[in-house]
């Protein structure tokens, strides 16, 4: 049999494979993660060729479900080649395991068994391919039946190890988390899909607040972090790192002092007009003030509504060691740790411990307007918001106020 052709059919049935778009854009998504948390600005030109090519690999990934519903014949062939190969699989796996299990002439019958299959896979008759696969299987049921009995087991095993492999990537690289609320507006926004880097900060141990050893660094200002509410442990926050330890902050107004230095504070526009759910289901639109904000030179949007009544007078403060202080970036609509993180009547902090990871990149949006918006009362795919890092670069363009042309 020719081994370059079983070779290159393999590789085939692997290309018009369902998982095949989905490992290729995985792959172009991991590479663009990559560059824009070491060089954020790259997402100016980088994030509209990612649209594309994800959309082109959707297509792909349309086009051979289709032809699994149309094409009956492509479909047969590749269900046979699929059983082909994981018969051979077996088989391969039961002599590895039970190298002495079969005597001479058993073992001749069911190699040449495993030929005539193979050379069939090569071929493109389903019919051919079943029949060679059925006399194999028989063949390994007569000579193999007792050791095939761990089929199974085995089947489970390998379930647990890609439920292992799955809850190790969730809880050490990357986790994907869904904003709730308003409190991040622009940054984030209602129904924002976001990644979470788990690792940067050091790995939590699993059902504790507990983080042994640092791995990249600590947080620092202007991180967008998603942390477990040290007040409320049922929920999940995200906000703003405004202050590390040491820090002596004072808020008063809009001006965020930090270590007696003024944050840079710049109005960008007024009106801006916004869309909130403010704790329901119906869409809302808000009217408020953006500005561009900076922290260690790092530039973030913050919003303040004109008909803001809640005042912060908990100045000033020393944020104590190995926790921070966040604040949410839209401003006047946070519980963040000027107003006890929701849950108490004076300033908390987050302590390291309770910090998950820093939020990374936007890899889905389901909110106001967008794609099929009219269907579902105003939720839609925004697609703008697709692949956007939470990071801002500083020659992002401005924001137009509400009403410009």
């Amino acid at each position: 049999m020719d081994a370059a052709a079983l070779k290159k059919v393999r590789w085939l049935e692997r290309a018009y494979s369902l998982w095949a778009p989905v490992t290729v854009f995985g792959l172009a998504f991991a590479i663009y993660l990559v560059i824009v948390e070491s060089s954020v600005c790259t997402y100016l030109w980088l994030q509209p060729i990612l649209k594309v090519f994800g959309f082109l690999c959707f297509v792909t990934w349309a086009v051979l479900v289709l032809l699994r519903l149309v094409v009956r014949p492509f479909k047969q062939l590749r269900h046979a080649r699929h059983g082909a190969e994981e018969l051979v699989d077996e088989l391969d796996g039961l002599l590895k395991k039970h190298p002495a299990a079969l005597k001479d002439k058993p073992k001749e019958e069911v190699l040449a068994l495993r030929e005539e299959l193979l050379a069939a896979s090569v071929g493109s008759d389903p019919a051919a391919i079943n029949g060679a696969a059925d006399k194999l299987d028989k063949a390994i049921d007569k000579h193999l039946g007792n050791w095939r009995k761990g089929g199974a087991f085995d089947f489970g095993s390998g379930f647990v190890k890609a439920l292992l492999v799955a809850l190790l990537i969730r809880s050490v690289l990357l986790e994907p988390f869904k904003i709730p609320s308003g409190s991040m507006i622009p940054t984030l926004e209602i129904g924002d899909q976001i990644f979470v880097n788990k690792f940067i900060y050091g790995v939590r141990i699993p059902f504790t607040n507990f983080v042994p050893f640092q791995i990249v660094r600590s947080p620092r200002r202007g991180d967008v972090i998603v942390f477990n509410n040290p007040v409320d442990p049922d929920k999940d926050f995200v906000k703003r790192v405004v202050g590390i330890p040491g820090d002596k902050i004072e808020i008063v107004g809009r001006q965020v002092t930090i270590n007696a230095v003024p944050l840079e504070l710049t109005p960008e526009a007024d009106p801006f007009e916004l869309w909130d759910q403010g704790g329901g289901s119906n869409w809302n639109q808000v009217t408020a003030s953006l500005s561009r904000e900076k922290l260690d030179g790092v530039p973030h949007y913050t919003l303040h509504h004109r008909s803001a009544s809640r005042a912060f007078d908990g100045n000033p403060i020393t944020v104590p060691e190995r926790s921070v202080f966040v604040m949410g970036d839209n401003r006047d609509n946070s519980e963040d740790s000027r107003y006890g993180l929701g849950k108490s009547d004076h300033v908390e902090f987050v302590p390291y411990g309770s910090i998950k990871g820093k939020a990374m990149v936007i890899w889905l949006a389901l909110g106001h307007g967008g794609l099929f918006s009219e269907i579902f009362g105003g939720t839609g795919l925004r697609t703008d918001r697709f692949f956007l890092p939470v990071t801002m670069c500083e020659a992002q363009p401005p924001r137009a106020p509400a009403g410009s042309p």
